[in-house]
């Protein structure tokens, strides 16, 4: 069985291209019919998510499959299959599956660790499942790629350090203030990097939202997005001394923050700390307010620093990560690689435990004067005589599985034992 991937995404291929083999669970659920019978697909995942669209499929056949596939998406993009190879990227067995469990890990994500692509390799392989196109080999390949993905989140550090400006302001407000339950912020300018950073802070716990803007509607808008309150630019001096956080991202062309400016209000605070983050370019924030105590100022080079760093962290444990995943694929194609020798073991036995029985029912009629106790006597020889004949072979076959001949010994017992239909064995490996 071939395990094949065709697939697009933010490197290969521009949103206008991307978004028209975008596949819902809606649309994955109309096609479910048409993906079921592509010729020589034995069973389809889809992977759908912003940045990218994958099929993988499994195959007996991987140049009729992969034909198949390509002829699908092509028709399902409505394109031609030649503008669709431009884009797309095509992988067989070992690259398609290293591929998912790097991407299940984070590893070939826009941001590299990011934990919301875990959660939709689940929500594919679930939908696989409840639209019945997957088969044994992907459903088992798409929960290994799920164990390595939480493996990686679980036993390295790749998706704790802040690789965005808004999560990077957050960590630096944690490093001042600890625990930022119940802490506010005062936000100037409700454009959408401002949103982006309060909607952090609010998942870590800030319980007050204060949003300043020129146009007072807009503040309105976004300060009941977090059950805040909204209040005209020009007052927003007044408000400091109730902030522990100001976040500034205004179009101003000159500071509306300055020293002798927040003098009144710091004194007014008390030796309280408070947080100046800086994300507008050119700055709303004159550097000389780190000349007041208690006052921390970054700007959006300290946190682009910040981002750099952490990104520099996140590489490290990525190496980790790799470890993880090569490990996880040893896993996977020591099961893939027993699917060769399995039928062939099958119906080895099936064809031992039908000559055992047909003899040995021959036998006991001829000797119908023997005790119960003598009959289970011959019957017990001749269950050792067959499992011993078969011991050696079956070990064999299991132990060659993994490597070049296991292929070549399952054929060849097949054609010395003269053994039929092993195809049909494929889903009685619970018997092994």
């Amino acid at each position: 069985m071939f395990v094949i991937l065709l697939g697009i995404n933010h490197r290969t291929a521009p949103i206008e291209i991307r978004e028209k083999l975008a596949m819902s669970k809606p649309q994955i659920k109309t096609k479910a019919s048409e993906l079921k019978n592509l010729l020589e697909v034995n069973g389809i995942v889809v992977l759908s998510t912003c940045n990218r669209t994958e099929f993988y499929i499994a195959t007996k056949d991987a140049d009729l499959g992969k034909k198949s596939l390509i002829d699908f998406v092509a028709n399902y993009g409505n394109c031609s299959p030649k503008t669709l190879k431009q884009y797309i990227y095509l992988k067989e067995c070992h690259n398609a599956v290293h591929h998912l469990f790097r991407v299940s890990a984070g590893l070939d994500s826009m941001i590299l660790g990011e934990t919301q692509i875990l959660g939709q390799v689940q929500d594919a392989y679930e939908y696989a499942l409840e639209f019945k196109i997957s088969n044994n080999v992907l459903n088992t390949l798409f929960q290994n790629a799920i164990s390595a993905g939480k493996r990686v989140r679980t036993e390295t550090l790749i998706d704790r350090h802040a690789v965005s400006v808004s999560s990077a302001a957050v960590e630096l407000a944690k490093q001042i203030f600890g625990n930022l339950q119940g802490r506010s912020v005062l936000i100037l300018g409700a454009g959408e990097t401002s949103e982006l950073t309060a909607r952090h802070l609010v998942a870590n716990g800030v319980s007050t939202v204060i949003v300043a803007n020129r146009t007072f509607e807009r503040a309105n808008l976004l300060a009941q997005e977090f059950g805040g309150e909204a209040i005209r630019l020009d007052d927003f001096p007044s408000y400091l001394t109730k902030a522990d956080i100001v976040i500034s991202c205004t179009a101003a062309p000159k500071y509306i923050v300055d020293a002798k400016d927040l003098l009144p209000f710091i004194d007014e605070r008390k030796d309280k700390p408070i947080l100046f983050v800086d994300i507008a370019v050119p700055r709303d924030i004159n550097p000389d307010v780190c000349t007041l105590s208690n006052v921390a100022l970054y700007d959006v080079d300290d946190l682009q620093n910040v981002v750099q760093q952490n990104l520099a962290g996140r590489k490290k444990e990525a190496v980790k990560a790799e470890l993880i995943i090569n490990d996880e694929l040893d896993k996977f194609f020591h099961w893939l690689d027993t699917l060769v020798v399995i039928p062939t073991i099958i119906a080895l036995k099936e064809q031992g435990e039908y000559i055992k029985a047909k003899e040995t029912e021959r036998v006991l009629r001829k000797l119908s004067h023997l005790s119960e106790k003598e009959k289970n006597t011959i019957k017990s020889m001749a269950n050792l005589i067959v499992n011993q004949l078969l011991h050696n072979p079956i070990t064999n076959l299991k132990e060659h599985a993994h490597g070049e001949k296991g292929a070549i010994y399952a054929e060849a017992i097949q054609k010395l034992f003269k053994l039929e239909d092993t195809e049909n064995n494929d889903d009685k490996e619970n018997l092994i």
